[in-house]
């Protein structure tokens, strides 16, 4: 699998800033003989899934490939402690890990024509901050989502954290949608703005990645910034907040907070939806995040 990796790794990995690869072991090659590019591009995903964020998946819910309209389907049961997809066990750690891309072994190619016939959730039309969002006294919680941040090129949200809602967060639980530090850059310049921009990418709620994909098309979240919202739809599978993709799902989180890293910075919606260049050739009628399939 290296080898075919590197060869293609190029063409499949240059429009996305991290990814997942589900690597078949060298004996299932062999056995297999050589995959096409499509086959490949099946075993790819434009999101780079750590561990806790996968195992918190349930079963039904859909993951996004790098094959056009289609996706990958959890298959992990409720009492199951190895995580599947599409009914092939996937490694419990990655084999790799640097951060942005990640590689679990598999022991078989998975089938794209697979059909899941398990039980299925229906969407949470109307996102609410669940009751169960409490908060614990950890004094550090905020202090661990900092460190995380500054460590992985977003400083700009880290110190926003630690200075624009520190009379907020100690009644509530958050959920920080971060922008990379170039992105913040490009498009703050009036001092003045920095308490509304950082209020607009921050939930007054606790929302992890399986949380958030509960959510159906046109579902809204509130802000910390009054009047602001952020709207939930889909492109290609990818979930899309204001018309910019979540590209780093669960980057952190403890009781306090969760980090999810966003392409870009959370706008005003206009009448046209920004979709980012790499989905532009897949149909937005193909939900592949739909909870509804769950």
């Amino acid at each position: 699998m290296a080898l075919t990796l590197e060869v293609v790794a190029k063409t499949l990995l240059e429009h996305s800033p991290s990814a997942t690869v589900f690597a078949p072991s060298d004996s299932t090659f062999k056995k297999s003989g050589q995959p096409s590019l499509d086959l490949l591009r099946f075993h790819l995903v434009p999101l780079p899934l750590q561990p806790p964020s996968l195992r918190l998946l349930p079963a039904g819910a859909k993951i996004p490939t790098m094959l056009a309209g289609q996706s990958l389907t959890v298959t992990t049961s409720p009492s199951g402690r190895t995580t599947s997809l599409n009914n092939i066990r996937i490694t419990a750690l990655p084999i790799y890990d640097d951060g942005f891309l990640l590689v679990y072994g598999i022991d078989k190619f998975f089938d794209p024509s697979f059909q899941y016939t398990g039980p299925n959730q229906r969407p949470n039309p109307n996102p609410n901050c669940p009751a169960n969002n409490h908060t614990l006294s950890s004094s550090d919680s905020f202090d661990q989502a900092i460190e995380t941040l500054k460590s992985g090129g977003y400083s700009a949200m880290a110190s926003f954290l630690g200075m624009q809602l520190s009379d907020v967060t100690e009644q509530s639980a958050i959920t920080v949608f971060a922008p990379a530090d170039e992105m913040v850059l490009n498009r703050l310049g009036d001092f003045g703005e920095y308490p509304s921009f950082f209020r607009r990418h921050v939930v007054p709620c606790k929302l992890l990645w399986n949380d958030l994909v509960d959510f159906g098309d046109g579902s809204e979240l509130p802000t910390f910034l009054e009047g602001f919202s952020i709207n939930i739809t889909r492109s290609g599978g990818v979930l899309i907040l204001n018309g910019v993709p979540v590209f780093f799902p669960d980057i952190f989180f403890n009781d306090k907070v969760v980090v999810h890293g966003v392409s870009d910075v959370l706008a005003v919606q206009d009448n046209t939806r920004r979709v980012v260049d790499y989905f532009s050739d897949v149909d937005d009628d193909q939900n592949v995040f739909d909870p509804g399939e769950f």
